[in-house]
């Protein structure tokens, strides 16, 4: 399988789906169904400070209401573009939301 394969959303769409039908069907049980869907997730990769900066600026928000979108403190979204802090569980991921499909995807 080459690299593209095991990223591309569609195909990885297409096999759980498959795979769901069978666990429907008694084929597949349930802890092998939870471990396909942990398989299945998006891979997200950490941000640097320059790129949350910019995802900031593309959004045209200030810092705290960006901070406001991702529910967290103010101070948290300067921190990490100053490379202080580095985001990571829920705020990496809903910054990976809004990278890939804008600041209204979390509003």
């Amino acid at each position: 399988m080459n690299a593209k394969m095991k990223t591309d959303p569609s195909i990885l769409k297409v096999v759980h789906s498959t795979a769901a039908g069978l666990h429907r069907a008694g084929l597949v049980d349930k802890a092998t169904m939870r471990e396909f869907d942990a398989l299945c997730l998006t891979p997200i990769a950490p941000m640097t400070p320059d790129e949350i900066k910019a995802l900031r600026e593309r959004e045209q928000v200030s810092q705290p209401v960006f901070a406001s979108y991702l529910n967290v403190r103010k101070g948290a979204v300067s921190k990490w573009e100053r490379g202080e802090k580095r985001p990571d569980g829920p705020s990496l991921k809903l910054l990976h939301l809004v990278k890939t499909k804008g600041l209204q995807a979390i509003a």
